[in-house]
């Protein structure tokens, strides 16, 4: 007998060590592959090791989910490749911080082996705890695959990848400007940066013409009047530039001003002296100078700024680089600054500059300051080094082709025009991170900078005994790659590539990448290039761009705004299903998810839902019957059933299809909520309950039918209750071939009676018609209500003698009588081409449910109004955030519906006066 609720606490560990247990997730001999089955791969989005599941990741792998189990059940040969990433800086960071609280040694006293030794063991100990949380969620990965970035066969083909790449000469190393982390003294990816709005200031400095020849240089600069108007000029001996980083005038080597500026171009090809420093730098004509902007003319910091360094290659202008790696002064600026941190710098050199009177003025300004994503609390710093890079804009050449071509396509299409854009101005791909942790790159210097890369130290050795003629010391490079190269390489690397391994050949390419928008740059257009490269082939058909998940104002989480909400405490509290349910059914193509704990709520009612239908079924002795034919039911209400069940999963499949999850939750909700269990349950009770024992029989049989496809249906989605289910209702009657999540997909054979449909679709239109107006007219729940029925086809009255019973009982009727006019005061309800009449008169009082419903519909307009006064207000248009233009549009929509139906009702009620 079932339990009188589900318990997901209990049940949800429990059922997923069975499937483990089974090798149910297993790919080629786990599952249920039928012989032929086609390959079916995805590779998850590898989280970090350092992290925990938060919201976005119970959406990505849910939906992963969705899918794998949708085609396991199709009779696919599923490979869920399962791993985890490295995550170089974020690794590195927990593991220090921990040395720093235990009081132990820096990992620079420890020495590069003993602390990579250490780190090994924190990942040993306390790293991958997200994989148990993905477990928790319900994703049925297969586990036995389970691949870490830094593991041997990874590591081989990371190495592959960085020779051949080399060798071809798609990697080299450069002298170039890159995001630097003063704290870790690293490079990092434009992904581990964060740009934050914060209050600042525009100094405005003069910068003093240099003499020519012996003579000073001036100009004349336009004056203006209050209300903008010509008042004269000034003769100025100076030019005003405008920077948010004082400190980075030190090292300027220019001044750009536009060509097309009358104002300056007498000044082009001339010099100015740069305050404190004393160096002469010349001003040049550059487009990137803004007219517009400020004074129009922008000094020029090749080392220190990514438009600057630019500008420096067009004008070929110096680099100097005037800070230390960890965020100090170098020796390249005056002696005062030299070792003095670099925001100190900053106050010391506004101070020097009002002291020697070229303070023109200082504006108060938000500005975007770069920050370490993790911490928010590094200010990144554009800083010129030396590292290696790859030639991103030839690999990006047939990546972009592929997606032109269709080879790969993105969903929704609409992510195209942001790959396009990104991939058609790539820039070189910095791959060198100064860390410890990750692949080490397989460089090794000889004693006059000679680069050898090679596959091991004996090979290196051989080629410098090569280019030397003898034998040289060499020094291998201390940086490691960057987390993304290894990452791109993911589709093939897991499965044994470099080695021509059975699950390389039989899963790549992979099917399918669900993934988030903001890693097409960083993920998903390096996985391009590098499958395309090495296998000569698009590693996915196609890349699934979910959205993101805000909270139920359309915010963005996050810790700050205290509104975050945690999959686990809601998984502890509503069950995996009810989470997994929610996240699906909201996940509409394009549009973000305004996700709270009440959607959760509702979701984990409906699986209530189902828990009683099928204790109904139990309690009626619905038992499934070995080799039970659905086409061969007589009963009308059998025969709709098998054909809505069939109906509604071949909707499921095509939207599963289609990557139109919200659509195919949607789906199953309405068949088992409305269609199954407030419409079919009740309308054979009276078969449970009759004499006719075939008629009985059938419909138990029916009805454990129809639960069983329910159960099919809805495993994808909550895959713990329907497993429960699944072998809870066969502890009477035959044993279960396999357990559901192996069980077979609902196949399309056909069912669905034309004559049954519209006979059952218009009981339930008479029913729902006469129920609408009693909720609109305020008809008392427990009374009975006097039916007439006007100009009615024989059909319909055959229709309404067939289910008298069950009309009278689910509409509340105490009687049915034929009618040739309407009693004064009736309510009328037109029914194909039946009149349906209720003599409400003495039931309701007309005046007042009129007087009430135009109250309604004055408020309900009087809102839209405001509404649309808002939505036509330009001004709010501009200002306010989307996610509250979004909430004002949706206000707008659900007083529109209102205001239809109380206008149908007053209609009503007029017509009965």
């Amino acid at each position: 007998m079932l339990d009188k609720t589900f318990n997901p606490q209990e049940a949800e560990a429990r059922l997923y060590e069975l499937w483990e247990e089974s090798g149910a997730f297993r790919a080629g001999a786990g599952g249920r592959v039928e012989a032929g089955g086609k390959p079916y791969s995805i590779v998850i989005p590898p989280p970090n090791v350092t992290g925990s599941l938060h919201m976005g990741h119970a959406l990505n792998n849910t939906l992963q989910d969705v899918l794998i189990r949708f085609e396991r059940m199709r009779g696919k040969d599923v490979l869920w490749q399962p791993g985890l990433d490295h995550a170089g800086i974020a690794t590195q960071m927990i593991v220090e911080r921990q040395l720093e609280a235990e009081g132990n040694m820096g990992r620079r006293e420890m020495g590069r082996d003993a602390f990579i030794e250490r780190i090994w063991k924190w990942k040993g100990e306390s790293g991958g705890t997200i994989i148990g949380q993905l477990r928790r969620l319900g994703a049925s990965c297969d586990w036995s695959r389970e691949r870490f970035t830094l593991d041997d066969g990874l590591s081989k083909a990371v190495l592959k990848v960085f020779v051949e790449l080399y060798r071809e000469g798609l990697i080299y190393r450069d002298k170039r400007l890159v995001n630097w982390d003063p704290k870790l003294q690293t490079a990092v990816s434009d992904l581990e940066v964060e740009n934050i709005e914060v209050k600042g200031h525009f100094w405005h400095f003069r910068y003093p013409l240099a003499p020519e020849n012996g003579k000073p240089v001036t100009y004349e600069w336009p004056l203006f009047d209050e209300e903008g108007n010509p008042a004269g000029s000034e003769t100025r001996d100076y030019i005003v530039v405008a920077t948010t980083r004082p400190e980075t005038m030190l090292g300027d080597t220019g001044v750009a001003v536009n060509p097309e500026d009358e104002r300056y171009k007498p000044l082009i090809g001339k010099f100015v002296e740069l305050p404190i420093v004393g160096r002469r730098i010349p001003i040049v004509a550059d487009e990137h100078a803004d007219p517009e902007q400020g004074s129009g003319a922008v000094k020029i910091t090749p080392a220190h700024d990514f438009n600057d360094f630019e500008v420096g290659k067009r004008q070929n202008l110096e680099q100097i680089n005037i800070l230390n790696p960890d965020g100090t002064l170098n020796n390249d600026v005056p002696e005062a600054y030299r070792g003095m941190d670099r925001f100190k710098a900053r106050e010391k050199v506004v101070a020097d500059i009002e002291a020697l009177g070229l303070l023109e003025r200082i504006e108060d300004k938000l500005v975007m300051v770069p920050h370490d994503e993790k911490s928010k609390l590094v200010v990144i710093e554009p800083y010129l080094t030396d590292q290696w890079y790859v030639d991103a804009a030839t690999l990006a050449k047939p990546a972009i082709e592929a997606v032109e071509r269709g080879q790969t396509v993105f969903v929704p299409k609409n992510w195209e025009k942001t790959y396009f854009e990104w991939m058609r101005n790539i820039q070189p791909w910095c791959i060198s991170r100064q860390l410890w942790w990750g692949h080490r790159i397989p460089a090794w210097y000889g004693p006059d900078g000679e680069v050898f890369v090679a596959y091991s130290d004996e090979e290196a050795a051989e080629l410098a005994q090569k280019h030397y003629g003898k034998t040289v010391e060499l020094t291998r490079d201390e940086d490691v790659l960057d987390t993304w190269f290894s990452s791109g390489l993911w589709p093939f690397s897991t499965l044994g590539w470099p080695d021509k391994t059975p699950e390389l050949d039989r899963y790549y390419q992979t099917d399918v990448l669900v993934t988030a928008f903001d890693i097409i740059f960083f993920w998903v257009a390096r996985m391009m290039m590098m499958g395309l490269h090495f296998m000569e082939e698009v590693p996915f058909h196609t890349v699934y761009i979910h959205a993101l998940v805000r909270d139920e104002k359309g915010q963005k989480m996050s810790k700050t705004k205290g509104n975050v909400i945690d999959p686990l405490k809601i998984v502890d509290e509503y069950g995996a299903d009810a989470l997994r349910f929610t996240l699906v059914a909201m996940a509409a193509q394009g549009r973000d998810i305004k996700l709270a704990t009440s959607r959760v709520e509702g979701y984990r009612n409906f699986g209530t839902k189902l828990w009683n239908a099928a204790r109904f079924c139990e309690m009626n002795e619905c038992v499934r019957v070995e080799g039970f034919d659905p086409a061969k039911v007589k009963e009308t209400v059998n025969k709709w059933i098998a054909g809505e069940a069939e109906r509604t999963s071949t909707e499921i499949t095509e939207a599963i299809e289609a990557y139109r999850f919200n659509d195919a939750a949607n789906a199953a909700y309405r068949f088992v909520w409305n269609v199954f269990c407030d419409w079919y349950l009740e309308f054979i009770k009276p078969l449970l309950m009759g004499e006719n024992e075939e008629a009985k029989a059938e419909t138990r049989a029916t009805a454990a039918w129809a639960l069983d496809r329910i159960l099919l249906m809805l495993h994808p989605f909550m895959p713990f209750i329907t497993e429960e289910l699944w072998e809870r209702t066969a502890e009477k009657g035959p044993a279960r071939a396999s357990m559901l999540v192996t069980a077979q997909w609902p196949a399309r054979i056909g069912l669905g009676d034309a004559a049954a449909d519209t006979e059952m679709d218009w009981v339930i239109r008479f029913i729902t018609e006469i129920r609408s107006v009693r909720a609109e007219m305020n008809v008392p729940a427990g009374a009975k209500v006097a039916l007439l029925i006007k100009d009615a086809s024989a059909e319909s009255l055959a229709r309404l003698e067939r289910h008298r019973s069950l009309i009278d009982r689910l509409a509340r009727l105490s009687s049915v009588e034929v009618a040739t006019e309407a009693p004064h005061g009736a309510i009328q309800i037109v029914l194909d081409e039946a009149t349906l009449i209720l003599p409400l008169a003495s039931l309701i009082d007309v005046d007042a449910e009129t007087a009430r419903l135009r109250k309604e519909l004055d408020k309900l307009e009087g809102e839209v109004k405001k509404i649309d006064a808002k939505l036509g207000n330009a001004k709010f248009l501009a200002g306010a955030p989307e996610q509250v233009v979004e909430e004002q549009r949706e206000r707008k929509a659900d007083a529109e519906a209102a205001i239809a139906k109380f206008t149908d009702a007053l209609k009503r009620l007029e017509g009965a006066a």
